[in-house]
């Protein structure tokens, strides 16, 4: 059987005793045992820094068991080595049992072994009493360390100075293409080399392999085309890699500014359909340079003309979704906007309304730009506050950077004969941002893009050691002279009519009238696993109120696919508690009371054919006795219909009008008209579905993701994989299946067959639909790896064959 880290404890792992010593430095740690040594290479980011804050606690503990001296060459401390310098890119084992310890370590390790060409020489944050900056934000850390981290705050002006450094931006839909020339034009246009390189990239890569399996070759081709064309009157370090299909962000440091570099973490998010799928999306790298929280995006919005209202959206996705764990796993996590300065770059996709091509060329012609950018898309988003409220891009002097022929400058002559558009932009927010040049770069035709440019503070050691210290001394007399205490803006809220899928918030406000700072925390009620049910969260659930300070808690209500059948049947409803603590305080109480109104969304395939009528249109009581109901016709007399008379609107919706939508099923619709095809869906109102075809594909998408038991049972799903590759044994399968599942699974079948006979038009194939439909009709128990992906997909592919029964 194999081991995993839940198995075992580090001190089984690595042998830690008196003799026992760590050394991290360059990224490598070096763990010293009696005459053994393990080099081991480490990753940036939140994992390592647990992973070494683990050693540490382990090494601490065992320690403390004996009063001898060690005999191992570094006394009674952890020692950390805080150069910087090159390292390699291989894990070297030393000892004999390391096996477990180098699996132990992938899993903090993913991102790091995946590519071989990686020189990160930037250290990780290291977690030692030496480190005090570091150390306050540590787990084991409480109320104390809390009121020191808000008095530096405050007392920030006392211990920094602002300092310039520059910040290279570079932003560049490839098209898919492979690098055809260098790329310095681009990157070293500058006379002095920047402080450091934040470059993206869109449309990486366009194959169906890139888009399915997130793997590409084009990766390692376009970081190389880069790195051969950083500025050469400088020496750069590759602090982070980030990609999501073909959206990806590398980020440079000049080699001595690497060490004031810390906590780097980066992430992505999918916007493409249901809101996963990552051929839309973004992806981000945070991180501190000396007392700056920066982050950086690199997004890919949605395309197409009349579609701004979706990358709207996108946008809007982007900023909520996209979030950076912290160390201490009870603290809620970063989001974009928590930054001290954010630097946004991309594909942003917003187009030019209402000229036609011939109007914008002959204003291209003139160089009017300031004409031309007032029918820009995004200026007028922004001016609306629809999107990028706080943001600031610089003056627009350069002529639009799509849409070319590939391999020159001339306009699209294809037969859509796009019209031209500042599709790639550059954008930031923050104090004290200059910015010394906005430009495109037309000497680079490889793509139907062009390459786009664009051209902070230090902490004073001394005086930050200074302010530390005496904030401690007056901490230490107001220590236990006061019980802290708050008032709550109110103590009740309501949440009503309650929607699938629709967020509902409301506001608790928290004022400390107290004589001392005081920290917050909802804690968790006897017996239940979480401080609340799972669909409702706090944000913040946890804090700190400086003395007569206040802070806004928000308490959202989200009702989701897990947590939407027990609703719907009324074995739960929106009631819950909340237990407010105050440390060293009392404990307030809060109640969250509501009404949800039942959806066709997480309720069962067998509950919805047993319903006539909409749902909202039944009683909690006959909702409960057909769920109950051990068979098809125990609580209906009435035959009950073949199918859920929901999926049948939906997919006669899209038969009549989408079998030639271009894209359809793989561009996703708007959030709000799901909204309206639910509330149709739910009540019957209108009688015909409402938005567009990719709206109501996604509809669908979303309603077989919602059910609690796939199309394909669970109790089937083994067999399945097993005869995947046996069309005639996959179709005795599903002639197996409850009736109203074999129903719903071969009116699917026979639909996405008819798509298919109008694939010119659409777009799709088999493997498209394969991969979209097989993992929500036949859905794991658990987690699914690829390899059974790849089975539901065989085994789905059977049936989209023209001629299956």
């Amino acid at each position: 059987m194999a081991i995993t880290a839940d198995d075992v404890s580090l001190e089984d792992i690595i042998p830690i005793s008196l003799d026992f010593a760590v050394v991290e430095g360059e990224l490598l740690s070096y763990f010293y045992f009696q005459t053994e040594e393990l080099e081991l290479r480490l990753p940036f980011g939140s994992h390592t820094r647990l992973f070494l804050s683990e050693v540490n606690r382990a090494w601490s503990g065992r320690s403390a068991l004996g009063d001898e001296k060690k005999e191992g060459p570094f006394e009674n401390e952890l020692h950390i080595c805080e150069t910087v310098g090159g390292c390699g890119s291989q894990l070297m084992p030393i000892l004999e049992l390391q096996t477990a310890v180098i699996s132990t370590l992938l899993l903090f390790s993913q991102s790091i072994f995946s590519r071989e060409d990686r020189h990160d020489l930037v250290r990780s944050s290291s977690h030692t009493p030496s480190n005090k900056a570091q150390i306050l934000a540590m787990p084991q850390f409480g109320l104390r360390d809390n009121l020191i981290r808000c008095e530096l705050l405050k007392n920030e002006d006392l211990y920094t100075y602002p300092e310039d450094f520059s910040f290279f931006l570079g932003t560049y839909n490839v098209n898919g293409q492979t690098p055809k020339e260098s790329l310095h034009p681009w990157l070293s246009c500058t006379l002095n080399p920047p402080d450091m390189y934040c470059i993206g990239f869109q449309e990486l890569d366009l194959s169906k392999e890139a888009f399915f399996f997130n793997d590409t070759p084009k990766e390692l081709e376009w970081t190389k085309a880069v790195s051969e064309a950083l500025h050469p009157d400088a020496k750069y370090a590759l602090v982070k890699l980030v990609r999501l299909v073909g959206i990806m962000l590398i980020f440079y440091v000049k080699k001595e500014h690497a060490e004031f570099i810390s906590d780097v973490e980066a992430e992505t998010v999918g916007t493409g359909i249901m809101g996963r799928m990552g051929n839309k999306g973004a992806v981000a790298v945070r991180f501190r340079f000396h007392n700056s929280d920066i982050c950086v995006v690199n997004s890919h919005l949605a395309a197409h003309i009349e579609e701004y209202e979706r990358r709207n959206q996108d946008y809007k996705e982007i900023c909520s979704r996209l979030q950076f764990r912290q160390l201490d796993p009870s603290q809620p996590p970063l989001t974009i906007m928590k930054h001290d300065v954010i630097l946004w770059i991309g594909d942003l996709n917003y187009r030019i309304s209402e000229l036609d091509v011939s109007n914008v060329k002959e204003l291209i012609g003139k160089k009017d730009f300031e004409t031309l950018y007032s029918y820009d898309q995004l200026k007028r988003q922004i001016n609306e506050e629809a999107v990028f409220v706080g943001f600031v891009e610089g003056d627009i002097a350069f002529q639009p950077t799509y849409k070319y022929d590939t391999g020159s400058d001339k306009w699209d002559t294809s037969e859509k004969c796009r019209v031209p558009a500042w599709c790639d932009r550059i954008l930031w927010r923050g104090k004290n941002i200059v910015q010394q040049h906005y430009q495109s770069h037309m000497a680079l035709k490889t793509s139907d893009h062009k390459p786009v440019s664009s051209l902070i503070k230090r902490v004073n050691p001394e005086a930050y050691k200074k302010t530390f210290e005496e904030i401690v001394r007056n901490i230490d007399k107001m220590e236990n002279e006061c019980i802290p205490s708050v008032t709550l803006s109110k103590r009740e809220f309501h949440f009503k009519d309650v929607k699938y899928m629709q967020h509902h918030a409301q506001t608790l406000s928290l004022f400390n009238d107290g004589q001392v700072p005081c920290q917050f925390e909802f804690i968790q009620k006897p017996n239940e696993p979480t401080y609340c049910k799972p669909w409702l969260t706090a944000n913040p659930p946890k804090g700190f109120i400086a003395q007569g300070g206040s802070v806004d808690i928000e308490l959202e209500v989200f009702v989701n696919r897990s947590t939407a059948p027990e609703l719907n049947s009324g074995k739960e409803q929106i009631e819950d508690i909340l237990v407010l603590h105050l440390e060293r305080g009392k404990d307030y109480f809060i109640s969250v009371i509501g009404n949800y109104l039942p959806s066709c969304y997480g309720s069962s395939i067998h509950s919805l054919c047993q319903l006539r009528e909409p749902i909202q249109d039944m009683s909690q009581e006959t909702l409960r006795e057909v769920v109950s109901a051990p068979n098809e016709n125990a609580v209906n007399t009435e035959k009950p219909l073949d199918i859920p008379k929901e999926l049948w609107m939906m997919v006669d919706h899209l038969f009549r009008n989408a079998l030639k939508q271009e894209d359809i099923f793989q561009q996703p619709g708007l959030r709000s008209e799901f909204a309206e095809i639910r509330d149709c869906l739910d009540t019957g109102i209108p009688d015909s579905l409402p938005g567009s075809n990719h709206s109501v594909a996604e509809a669908l998408l979303l309603f077989l993701d919602a059910l609690p038991e796939p199309v394909v049972p669970y109790s089937f799903y083994q067999q399945c994989l097993e005869i995947c590759s046996n069309a005639s044994q996959c179709e005795k399968v599903i002639s197996m299946l409850p009736q109203c599942h074999k129903n719903v699974f071969n009116y699917l079948a026979a639909f996405l067959r008819e798509l298919l006979k109008n694939s010119a038009s659409n777009r799709l194939d088999v493997n498209i639909l394969a991969t979209i439909f097989a993992s929500l009709l036949l859905r794991s128990p658990t987690k699914q790896d690829l390899a059974e992906k790849r089975k539901t997909q065989e085994f789905f592919q059977h049936f989209l064959a023209q001629g299956s029964s």
